[in-house]
C-alpha cells in the first residue's frame, strides 16, 4: 500500500489548531472565537495564519465585521471537521472498556424534558455506571439533534423523529398530554376532560402539542416558552394547555392551576435515545436505555414501549 505523504508544514498543525480554526467558523468572528478558546485574538490569527499557510490556501476573508469562508476554504473546513471527528473517536475507541462512557455521557435534553427527568436519573445513574458522569445540556430538539450530529454531544433523549444517516435511535417510552387549566376554568375540578368540551381558541401551546388535533395557526396560540412561563400564561389568560404527564407534580404545584387527564385516544410524545453510529459506547447507551425504560416504568402514566427499537 502507498504511504500518504503529509508536508512538513502540515505536519506541524497540531489537533488544537484545527480546533481554533473549527471556532472561528462556528463562532464567525475571531475575537467571539478567541473568548472561547482561552486565547488573545493576536494569537488566535496566527494559528489560523499557521493552518493556512500548511494547507496553501486562505480559509476566511478578513476585513469585514464578520469573518467569511472563502470558497475552497468551505470545503476545507468540511475536511476539518472530518480530522477532528475522527480525532475524537479515536481518542473514545482508546478508552472504551475502562469505563463506562469512556468517563462522560454528554447528553442533551428538551428543556420541556429534563427538568423532569433528571430528579429521577440522578441518583441511579452512578449506581448503574460507576466512575461515569453525567454532563447535561438543554435546548430544542432540532438544535440538540444537529449538536449531536456534529459530536458536541454524545446521546440526545428527544420526541421521535425522522430517521437521519449516521444516528441511531431506541425508543424509550410514550408520554401522554394532560390538560392545564385555570382553577377557575367551568371545567377544573373534573378529573378527565375530553378536548370535544374545550374551545380550541381558547388553547395556548407548546409548540410540540399543537399537532396533536389541535391547530394553533388558525385555532389557539402556540407559544415557544417553559412549562412555567406556560402556565403563567394559562394563570394570566385563563384557556388551557396541554403539557406532558412527567411535568404533573411541579405543575400541580403551582398556584391558579389544575391539571386533568385527557378523555379518550389523548395524544402525547414518543420518547426516544438517538446516538451516532460511529459511537463507540452502543453497549453501554443501550445499557442507558434499558434504565431510562426502567425508570420511566415507575412513573404513573407513561407506557414502556417493547423492543430495542
Amino acid at each position: 500500500m502507498q504511504r500518504s505523504m503529509i508536508s512538513t508544514h502540515l505536519a506541524a498543525v497540531s489537533l488544537r489548531d484545527l480546533a481554533l480554526v473549527q471556532a472561528v467558523h462556528r463562532h464567525g468572528s475571531f475575537n467571539s472565537a478567541a473568548r472561547a478558546m482561552h486565547i488573545s485574538p493576536s494569537g488566535l490569527s496566527h494559528q489560523v495564519q499557521k493552518v493556512e499557510q500548511a494547507l496553501g490556501a486562505p480559509l476566511f476573508e478578513r476585513g469585514g465585521r464578520r469573518v467569511v469562508v472563502t470558497a475552497g476554504g468551505q470545503r476545507l473546513l468540511q475536511q476539518i471537521d472530518a480530522v477532528l471527528v475522527a480525532a475524537e473517536h479515536l481518542q473514545q475507541v482508546a478508552r472504551a472498556g475502562e469505563v463506562a462512557f469512556g468517563g462522560a455521557l454528554r447528553l442533551g435534553l428538551p428543556a420541556s424534558l429534563g427538568p423532569y427527568l433528571l430528579p429521577h436519573l440522578i441518583a441511579p445513574f452512578p449506581q448503574h455506571f460507576p466512575g461515569a458522569r453525567l454532563g447535561i445540556s438543554e435546548g430544542k430538539p432540532r438544535g440538540l439533534l444537529r449538536r449531536l450530529h456534529e459530536g458536541e454531544l454524545d446521546a440526545v433523549l428527544a420526541p421521535s423523529a425522522p430517521a437521519v444517516s449516521g444516528i441511531a435511535s431506541r425508543a424509550l417510552f410514550f408520554e401522554p398530554w394532560e390538560l392545564m387549566l385555570r382553577a377557575d376554568h367551568p371545567l377544573a375540578g373534573r378529573p378527565s376532560i375530553a378536548l370535544e368540551q374545550l374551545d380550541q381558541a381558547e388553547a395556548i401551546l407548546m409548540a410540540e402539542s399543537h399537532a396533536d388535533g389541535l391547530d394553533g395557526s388558525e385555532r389557539g396560540h402556540v407559544q415557544d416558552v417553559s412549562l412555567e412561563s406556560l402556565a403563567a400564561l394559562v394563570s394570566l389568560r385563563g384557556g388551557y394547555a396541554l403539557v406532558p404527564a412527567l411535568a404533573h407534580e411541579r405543575l400541580a404545584s403551582m398556584p391558579g392551576i389544575v391539571l386533568a387527564r385527557l378523555k379518550g385516544s389523548a395524544g402525547g410524545r414518543e420518547i426516544a435515545l438517538y446516538w451516532r453510529d460511529a459511537s463507540p459506547w452502543h453497549d453501554d447507551l443501550h445499557a442507558f436505555a434499558d434504565l431510562l425504560r426502567k425508570l420511566a416504568r415507575q412513573r404513573p402514566g407513561l407506557r414502556v414501549r417493547s423492543g430495542k427499537g
